[in-house]
């Protein structure tokens, strides 16, 4: 009795481990390379997943906001994909670096070769290098069309409600941190600070990016366990109960 509720506890572990362990969403989405600083310069992907099961999806279009327009976009290459880079003529220009930019890239288009099509079950990645992000604004919305070799469109372009509650169609949305500071909670200074603000920047980096892996590994390795805890409690109980017949 104690061995069958043994086996039936590492099974339902196993099993949970691995839908903890499955995509929480399979929306389209993006995500810095990183991080997005504001008033800086980023390089960001957007994550297409194919949720159809008899199309691939043969097109993507990202609009731009127009509220926080950006002066600066390069797509990366994408094999089999044609990139058209579409700018419009801002009401007010933008001033960058001491200069008046008059036009900022309003939408990015990427259309499939019939090869590179991201058929189902899988997904593609578009990378851009974009800036320079605002600095009064906590995020940017990208409103995205998805289409299909069946001709069906998906817009991506509802915007999250106040309540938090994720509409049905969830617009990209890039979350923008905050500049980097020192240990006093004010901007650093170069000029100031020099070298020593340099290798404090360069150490609470570094601290961070290892505490994250450390805390990616754990997980990973939690997960393993438990799924080999799982498959051993299920051969475990199939052979008592072979031994006991």
């Amino acid at each position: 009795m104690n061995v069958s509720r043994i086996a039936v506890a590492g099974g339902i572990a196993a099993t949970t481990v691995l839908l903890l362990a499955g995509p929480a969403s399979a929306h389209v989405g993006v995500q810095p390379q990183g991080e997005a600083a504001k008033g800086g310069y980023a390089t960001i992907n957007f994550k297409v997943p194919n949720e159809r099961d008899n199309a691939s999806t043969v097109k993507l279009e990202v609009n731009f906001p127009t509220d926080h327009p950006l002066s600066s976009v390069s797509p990366q290459a994408v094999p089999g994909w044609k990139i058209d880079v579409t700018k419009a003529t801002l009401a007010k220009p933008l001033d960058v670096h001491g200069k008046k930019v008059t036009e900022a890239v309003s939408k990015v288009t990427w259309t499939a070769d019939a090869s590179a099509a991201i058929k189902p079950g899988y997904f593609q990645q578009f990378p851009l290098s974009v800036g320079q992000l605002p600095d009064d604004t906590d995020q940017l919305v990208f409103k995205a069309l998805q289409t299909y070799s069946n001709k069906e469109v998906v817009r991506w372009i509802e915007e999250t409600p106040a309540s938090g509650e994720e509409p049905e169609n969830p617009a990209p949305v890039l979350t923008l941190t905050d500049a980097a500071t020192d240990a006093h909670g004010a901007a650093a200074d170069s000029k100031s600070t020099g070298t020593d603000a340099s290798a404090e920047a360069g150490h609470t980096t570094t601290a961070t990016a290892s505490s994250d892996g450390t805390s990616d590994s754990t997980a990973r390795v939690l997960g393993v366990v438990g799924i080999v805890l799982g498959i051993a409690g299920v051969a475990f109980g199939v052979l008592s109960r072979r031994r006991t017949v």
